[in-house]
Parts: structure tokens; sequence; C-alpha cells
């Protein structure tokens, strides 16, 4: 029974998160101003004229740039927290942070090699 009593607790701050979500979302609706004009419409509404096509390739260069930034910063998340804990863990928890760090590098090595890094 006290398992169950826990459950509900966790379903209740379930059920308030998504009224919240949902409450917002159905209170901007009802709230919100709509009066569509040509202005309105545009595809940009910034005030300046749109010149060309809206569909304008990348370079997949930056997609890739952003994707490395992304793992590296998922490596320091990582490393924070093995670092405040480390003299506790041991040599073993060192070993595999060298591995963990090693295969990063090797990653990096590998979109160093292929020119990836080269901002153009």
């Amino acid at each position: 029974m006290k398992l169950l009593a826990d459950y509900m607790w966790v379903v209740l701050f379930m059920g308030l998160g998504m009224l919240f979500v949902f409450g917002g979302y159905i209170t901007s609706w009802l709230i919100r101003p709509s009066k569509p004009s040509s202005k309105k419409l545009f595809t940009y509404e910034c005030g300046e004229v749109p010149v060309g096509s809206s569909w304008v390739q990348f370079n997949i260069r930056y997609y890739l740039f952003a994707l490395i930034f992304v793992i590296f910063d998922v490596e320091v998340a990582f490393l924070f927290p093995w670092a405040v804990v480390f003299k506790e863990l041991g040599l073993v928890a060192f070993v595999e942070m060298m591995i963990f760090m090693a295969i990063l590098l090797v990653g990096l090595l590998y979109a160093w090699r292929k020119g990836i890094l080269k901002w153009m």
C-alpha cells in the first residue's frame, strides 16, 4: 500500500505538470489576438523584404561543427562530477575516464583530419 501511495504522488505531479503546460497553451490560444493581414502572413516579420527563396542550402560543415561542440559539451558534463568524487573512485575509475577521453580524442583527430574544424 505504501508503494501505491508513492506512485500516486508521482502521478499527481505529472498531472500538475501537464496541467501547467496544456493550461498555458489553452490560455494563450484564448487570449491571443487573431488579425491576419498581408503583412502578418509575410515570410519574415523583421521589417526586411525577403530576397530569394526560403529554400537555401546550408553547408553541412555548420551542422558537423555544432555536433562536435555538443559531443565535447557532454564530455565536460561527464567530467565534472567524476572530478568531484575522483579520490573516492580509485584507479579503475581513472582508467575508465582515460579510455573515455581517448575515444573522444580519436573522434576529434578524425574530425580534424577530415577538415571539419576548418571554418570557411
